[in-house]
């Protein structure tokens, strides 16, 4: 058979990997190492020339984009149809066989996803109905409880509250939240895997039944594995199915939301036999760049090894700024960006990466007054949108009136007369005779508990919503999302309630929710037949919402947190805030695990430039209403000095002096030692500041908004101060 259409334009160790034997395999794949495109290759390869029907693999990645895209490629490298193929985010292959095996897995056939905001409700709900007070017992922090559990595999029987009424109290909202969800025929996203593994772990017949379909499972960015989706890969996998697992343990970087860096250490233990290929040719960033990445993680301890490297270019050198503080640090980035764009490049193409989310506030503010063009990645997406998860809820009660979390958020929305106290008698009620809200609003109209005007409130409600499902159905998609949005009047409810653009950016996503549904393709898969659109169309909502990078708009410059950046690539990157206690951050220092974790994120932040990278840090920061004088990150030190280029050399009055044990800085003052600066201040003065007490001046620049002075205190040590904050006084 000729296997060239599959190994041309893959190097060496690609191609090692592509044709590996079926048995585990680890490839370590650095960034910009083409791990894509091996997973794609390696698909096809065991279809073409291993002979496995593409019914047989099943491959994972962590995001819908990404399986989508690998869909597409390994459909036009195969030349065919692949629509069965099991290929999806752990949650969507879930979902699936969730879909497929509702009875068993003891749900209803039209149960719903339950996203983040209505999983807050519903727990805001229950917390109302046991008394506690939410200063005390803050609702998110319950939510991650569940959550976190859940990912550990463990539901409110297993815990053991140890004697402990926090943790007692916790797990009782727990209990409390799953009997809700059951009643309600809805899950959220972490009972999705929880409770497809509980269907193949206790049902033997469906397990041996996957065990025996895939002969092949692969799985994309596996360092970012948690311990619920490891057990869930090892169970369908058994001792038989082998895993192909490509990963990078430099850029674990998700260990704060359950990732566990363990699972692909501790691959080459759990699957005997394992081969580990490493993929080390870098086709994204320079040879300068890459030195630096290499040097930097090298620091990290209990690395699985690897080192990238490229025949590309050797590159510029990587350029450093120490800015006076914030201001002067966003200031330099906007120049260096017009800078860009006036030697003809792309806004689109730059990156400003930050630690943290505060950090842009100033760069917004900077780039307005510049007016440079520029989007916040990762801000509120399409389908986390008030007005159209609004929308949905309408959809998802037309199919699953039990639906609780739904019928909560839309029932008294538009404004219908149904107050607060109606709905909480509504959930007492409900409560108390384990029944949904739609069942009980249902026979409160003639029940007599209610006052005549909300009982003809909720009638009007419940007539509204039947009327709704009956006249969308059997009408196509787009349809029936029109005329749900229109008999809700959320259109005009939002013209009404906010005046101008806003309003009508409102009503606009609403009519783009139409359009959605217009160009909506359902995945017709054999297992799932008796889908109805429409439901496959509220999964695909849910599954989707919090990915993707929003509208496509104008040229304009990308914002982002590091974490937000894993997986992009820019020509020309500014890495910012590269101060101790801002990154890494303060939480991590005194830790090894997690301050591991923050020189991968920095790692993860390098390898992001394609051509150029700036990084810049703040001799004095203003940052969540407090002024910090923080020192330059140890990753700067970490990184080679013969590939920086400090910006703005400082002025030096220092001098040499060297001794007979060595040589070392000492201050002497330089012809100019006495000069006034042009603020008034001399060299050699002494100061005193409110915070650091007294000192003396040694070393003076810039000016303007701009001028600085480096003093020496008693206690402090030696500080830049920024005049024009410092406000220093003559001694």
């Amino acid at each position: 058979m000729d296997v060239s259409p599959i190994l041309d334009k893959l190097n060496q160790q690609q191609r090692m990997a592509v044709s590996a034997p079926t048995r585990p395999i680890l490839v370590l794949a650095g960034a910009g190492s083409g791990k894509t495109r091996v997973l794609v290759h390696r698909i096809a390869w065991l279809v073409e020339v291993e002979g496995l029907s593409p019914m047989s693999i099943l491959a994972v990645t962590f995001t819908n984009k990404a399986a989508s895209e690998m869909r597409g490629r390994i459909q036009e490298l195969l030349n065919m149809q692949v629509g069965g193929l099991w290929v999806g985010t752990f949650h969507g292959l879930a979902h699936r066989l969730l879909r497929m095996h509702w009875r068993e897995a003891n749900l209803p056939q039209t149960f719903q996803i339950l996203d983040s905001e209505d999983q807050l409700r519903m727990v805001k709900r229950i917390m109302k109905a046991l008394d506690m007070d939410e200063n005390r017992w803050p609702p998110r922090q319950l939510v991650g409880f569940i959550n976190a559990r859940k990912d550990d595999g463990s539901r409110p029987q297993h815990l053991d509250d140890r004697g402990d009424p926090a943790l007692r109290q916790m797990i009782r909202v727990y209990s409390a939240y799953e009997e809700t969800c059951q009643r309600n025929g809805v899950v959220d996203f972490a009972e999705l895997l929880l409770r497809s593994l509980e269907l193949l772990r206790d049902n033997k017949e469906l397990q041996a039944h996957y065990r025996n379909r895939f002969r092949h499972i692969l799985v994309d960015e596996f360092q970012d594995t948690n311990a619920l989706q490891y057990a869930w890969l090892r169970l369908i996998s058994g001792d038989r199915t082998p895993v192909f697992a490509v990963g990078d343990d430099d850029q674990s970087i998700y260990g704060w939301r359950g990732a566990k860096i363990e699972n692909i250490r501790n691959f080459t233990r759990h699957f005997p036999d394992c081969e580990t290929i490493r993929l080390e040719q870098n086709y994204r960033s320079t040879e300068t760049i890459l030195k630096a990445a290499n040097s930097l993680i090298d620091h990290n301890r209990g690395r699985l090894g690897k080192n990238l490297w490229t025949d590309g270019q050797e590159g510029e050198p990587i350029l450093v700024y120490a800015a006076y503080n914030e201001i002067d640090e966003a200031r330099y980035i906007a120049g260096r960006i017009r800078q860009w764009v006036d030697d003809d490049g792309l806004r689109s193409a730059v990156a400003v990466l930050y630690r943290s989310n505060a950090q842009s506030r100033v760069f917004e503010s900077t780039f307005n007054e510049n007016r440079i063009p520029y989007r916040v990645y990762g801000g509120l997406r399409f389908f986390e949108r008030a007005e159209i998860k609004d929308a949905l809820a309408y959809l998802r009660l037309t199919i699953n009136p039990a639906d609780d979390a739904s019928f909560e958020r839309i029932v008294n929305h538009p404004p219908r007369q149904i107050g607060e106290r109606t709905v909480d008698l509504l959930r007492q009620i409900a409560r108390t005779e384990n029944r949904s809200l739609w069942e009980v609003a249902r026979e409160a109209v003639d029940s007599g508990e209610f006052t005549p005007r909300a009982a003809s409130a909720i009638g009007h409600f419940i007539q509204l919503i039947e009327r709704m499902a009956q006249d969308i159905h059997g009408i196509p998609l787009a349809e029936q999302v029109e005329a749900v949005v229109s008999l809700s009047r959320l259109k005009d409810h939002f013209r009404a309630r906010e005046k101008g653009e806003q309003g009508q950016a409102r009503v606009d996503n609403l009519n783009e929710l139409i359009s959605a549904a217009r160009s909506y393709v359902q995945v017709q898969v054999e297992e799932m037949p008796d889908m109805d659109e429409l439901s496959a169309f509220l999964s695909h909502a849910a599954l989707e919402a919090g990915e993707g990078q929003g509208e496509a708009g104008e040229d304009c410059v990308q914002m982002m947190t590091l974490h937000s950046a894993k997986g992009l690539e820019f020509p020309l990157v500014f890495l910012c805030g590269l101060e101790e206690g801002l990154f890494p951050h303060q939480m991590s220092v005194d830790e090894p695990g997690r301050l591991e974790e923050e020189r991968r994120l920095c790692y993860v932040g390098i390898t992001r430039a394609e051509q150029l990278l700036v990084i810049s840090y703040a001799e004095q920061r203003q940052l969540h209403g407090q002024t910090r004088f923080n020192a330059p990150s140890r990753f700067l030190r970490e990184l080679p000095p013969e590939l920086l280029e400090e910006v703005r050399p400082k002025v030096q009055t220092w001098q040499t002096s060297h001794h007979a044990s060595g040589s070392r800085n000492t201050p002497k003052r330089s012809p100019h030692a006495f000069a006034q600066t042009e603020s008034g201040y001399n060299i050699g003065q002494s100061v005193r500041h409110e915070k650091f007490g007294e000192g003396v001046i040694l070393n003076a620049e810039g000016s303007g908004s701009h001028a600085r002075v480096e003093v020496n205190f008693q206690q402090a040590g030696r500080k830049w101060l920024v005049l024009a904050f410092a406000r220093l006084e003559k001694c």
